[in-house]
């Protein structure tokens, strides 16, 4: 018998890399979907489930077990001209 116990922090990871397993699964599916009004539910599906990762994700931040750094102006920029030029 495995007496191991996991820290909050622990299982809050586990919980967070689950959702974001889901996410990509349902996005996966939604992708390839041929149906439109399957393709339209499993959108839905997935908006919720992003809530939920986004939820966790606010929690961890809250008890500092995922930290985030902040970005300078010019990584801002970088990014949004990168974002730009991958929808022309």
């Amino acid at each position: 018998m495995n007496n191991t116990t996991y820290s909050d922090k622990e299982k809050m990871t586990d919980v967070l890399m689950s959702q974001k397993f889901v996410t990509g699964n349902y996005n996966n599916f939604a992708n390839e979907c041929a149906h439109p009004e399957i393709k339209c539910l499993a959108l839905d599906i997935l908006s919720e489930e992003h809530d939920i990762q986004h939820d966790i994700f606010v929690e961890m931040q809250n008890h500092g077990w995922y930290q985030v750094k902040a970005a300078t102006c010019d990584a801002i920029k970088q990014t949004k001209t990168q974002l730009e030029n991958a929808s022309c």
